[in-house]
């Protein structure tokens, strides 16, 4: 779920933090992408007359295309992905979890209604929200990243709270998800639509933590605390409070501590032993390998493993696979010549322009027009 309603707040409270941009742009970028999330938009995007796409067996394989041929995409802008596996959700999340299996049940009774009444709209949309990520699915997912040479990381806990750790440390230039709360805990570069925005002909969506906090006036904890007033995974909101009300609430306040001494408890309904302290916590200190204690490396793809895996095992065109194989080499060799701002360092154009004024004050007019200048220096 992430945070609701976040991003339409955002938009509207800090629009400076928001932009859109296109892959190419990312060209030599390190990202972290939250697996579980892509593997199922995967499950849910690649099908086949309305179900998940299958081999002969009747193996699920939507997963494994979805992640080969798109993680080919991005590889081939230049971009070096790094995806992230979640581990045991936290206990706090157990509440959650048991409102999506409910979903889930209505779900599968609205399934079998549609079947019988052969209505093929309400089917094929009821059989999209009973998809779930299995540890076969993520398993399968694992097997096909090593022979890829594509690096991937087994969170302890959530990943959202891992990819930002490897952000934080420098790992990684950005955290890819569609959760918002990878920016809870921390991320300060989030992108959205990573993984189909060339499939959809969608801009990325970048947001930038950072500038969030300077635009809404806003501390770090006060964030979070916004964050939790919305609706996040870890507990309940507080029934009646909505995004306007929640940041108005904060930014008089400041915390949900003091937000609770001030509440009208009649007119705003407060959750019974509402864990929100808790949920602080979590987001504060999560369970996390600590980024600096994580190698990433990107290695030449296994061509003959991938067949192996992919066109033995799991019925894909060998063709076709072995073309990725190549292309994963070609962008692989092509990214090590690294960004331009790698090599470069900016310097400020007032500054710039300010010494070069006072150098021509002090040797007068030039007798020659001089070239003009780059505003970069060579790092050293």
């Amino acid at each position: 779920m992430g945070i609701q309603g976040l991003a339409k707040l955002l938009a509207d409270v800090a629009p400076s933090s928001m932009k859109e941009n296109e892959i190419k742009n990312y060209f030599g970028r390190k990202v972290a992408i939250d697996a579980s999330m892509s593997i199922y938009q995967f499950l849910i995007a690649v099908r086949q007359e309305g179900n998940v796409l299958m081999n002969e067996e009747g193996e699920t394989t939507s997963h494994l295309m979805g992640l080969f041929y798109r993680t080919i995409r991005i590889v081939d802008n230049g971009i070096k992905p790094v995806y992230v596996f979640d581990g045991k959700p936290p206990d706090m999340k157990s509440g959650e979890l048991e409102k999506r299996k409910e979903r889930r049940d209505e779900a599968q009774k609205a399934l079998e209604a549609a079947q019988e009444s052969g209505d093929q709209e309400n089917i094929d949309k009821f059989s999209r929200r009973l998809v779930k990520v299995t540890r076969q699915h993520n398993d399968e997912c694992k097997q096909l990243l090593k022979l890829m040479g594509i690096p991937y990381v087994n969170a302890p806990c959530e990943a959202e709270a891992q990819c930002a750790a490897l952000q934080k440390a420098g790992k990684v230039y950005a955290v890819g998800t569609e959760d918002m709360d990878a920016l809870t805990f921390g991320t300060n570069v989030l992108l959205r639509r990573l993984t189909f925005s060339e499939a959809r002909k969608m801009p990325i969506q970048e947001i930038y933590l950072d500038r969030i906090l300077k635009e809404a006036e806003l501390s770090s904890e006060e964030f979070i605390d916004l964050c939790i007033l919305l609706g996040c995974d870890y507990c309940e909101s507080i029934r009646g409070i909505g995004p306007k009300r929640a940041i108005e609430l904060i930014r008089k306040y400041k915390s949900i501590d003091e937000i609770l001494k001030h509440l009208d408890k009649d007119k705003y309904t407060v959750p019974d032993n509402w864990l929100y302290k808790e949920a602080r916590e979590l987001f504060k200190n999560p369970d996390v390998t600590e980024g600096e204690n994580i190698d990433l490396k990107w290695i030449e793809p296994d061509e003959e493993g991938l067949v192996e895996f992919m066109v033995k095992q799991k019925g894909f065109n060998e063709d076709r696979i072995r073309n990725g194989a190549k292309k994963l080499t070609k962008a692989k060799n092509t990214t090590t010549q690294g960004r331009l701002d790698g090599f470069f360092t900016v310097m400020s154009t007032s500054s710039s322009s300010t010494k070069r004024k006072n150098e021509k004050e002090k040797k007068g007019p030039p007798k020659k027009k001089a070239k003009g200048g780059t505003g970069f220096k060579r790092g050293k």
